[in-house]
């Protein structure tokens, strides 16, 4: 349950959802099981194996997107495709041309897509109502705009806008390396990318090295920019940010797991108090981050 990676959404001021209104509009819109010739099918799940789409606690919100695809890949088409063009140029005794080719895979797809085994995967989302942001965990910006996506259809509306800050982030990073003078509340941590903003693009990657010294300096001066660098908020979180403010490798640090372990009598308790302390810390430390990043930028 605890987030890995992290896009950042604002929700307007005066947007307000409750847990229960939530809950009966992805209801609505349930995961179902791909049927016949569907290829994908996607809809609302429970994050915690029971009947309810929504979990909430002290006005946050975990709720989740569900996707279910069949497994049948080109290469097992090609497979069908080419035995069934050996039998017709051998019984017919011609070559079978493109569009022949290509009818035949179809139809190929279609007898073997109701048998083709089925996988299913989960996308997690987190309403912070206290604090007027939409958080999804997902490793690439396209699993967050496909929840994105569909959330929009099941709300009719969802005004969100990725979260912009007055500091670029590899403005920021640069500058933190640069001065070597992490913000407050925040270390540097041994993982960084540098990159030419010329037409070479030239990379530099450093991974469990540490960041101080002449090289690093050397590296900007001649024009290299931070486009990722890992840091560690209060000795509590540690994490990977991105030119694009995304926020990967989230790793909630022993001290925070440790409390949920200790205080947790059954698997019921540990949810809660898991979900209590992730968006509890994890609240806190977006707050931080966005003052060290200059603040949000208004929306025109």
């Amino acid at each position: 349950m605890w987030f890995k990676n992290i896009f950042i959404y604002r929700l307007p001021a005066d947007y307000a959802i409750t847990a229960a209104a939530l809950q009966e509009k992805l209801a609505l819109k349930p995961l179902q099981p791909c049927s016949g010739l569907d290829k994908q099918s996607r809809g609302w799940v429970s994050c915690r194996g029971d009947d309810r789409l929504v979990h909430a606690s002290n006005g946050q919100i975990l709720f989740a997107l569900g996707v279910e695809q069949k497994l049948l890949p080109a290469t097992i088409i090609n497979r069908f495709a080419k035995e069934r063009v050996t039998d017709i140029e051998a019984q017919q005794g011609y070559k079978v041309g493109r569009k022949e080719l290509k009818d035949i895979k179809e139809a190929i797809t279609a007898e073997l897509l109701p048998r083709a085994f089925a996988i299913q995967r989960t996308t997690c989302a987190w309403l912070d109502t206290a604090n007027g942001r939409l958080i999804i965990d997902a490793a690439s910006a396209a699993k967050a705009e496909e929840l994105l996506e569909f959330l929009h259809k099941t709300l009719d509306d969802l005004p969100v806008k990725p979260l912009h800050t007055e500091l670029s982030p590899v403005a920021a990073m640069t500058d933190w390396l640069a001065g070597d003078n992490a913000p407050t509340g925040f270390t540097i941590d041994r993982e960084l990318e540098l990159r030419a903003t010329g037409e070479s693009r030239a990379t530099v990657r450093y991974a469990n090295h540490a960041l101080e010294g002449e090289e690093i300096l050397a590296h900007i001066a001649a024009g290299k920019r931070a486009t990722r660098l890992g840091m560690t908020w209060n000795s509590r979180i540690s994490f990977v940010m991105t030119e694009q403010l995304q926020i990967k490798r989230l790793e909630f640090l022993d001290i925070i797991k440790e409390e949920s372990t200790t205080l947790a009598d059954n698997a019921d308790e540990m949810f809660e108090l898991d979900f209590t302390l992730m968006t509890g810390e994890l609240a806190n430390m977006l707050t931080d981050l966005g003052v060290a990043l200059g603040g949000e930028k208004a929306h025109g």
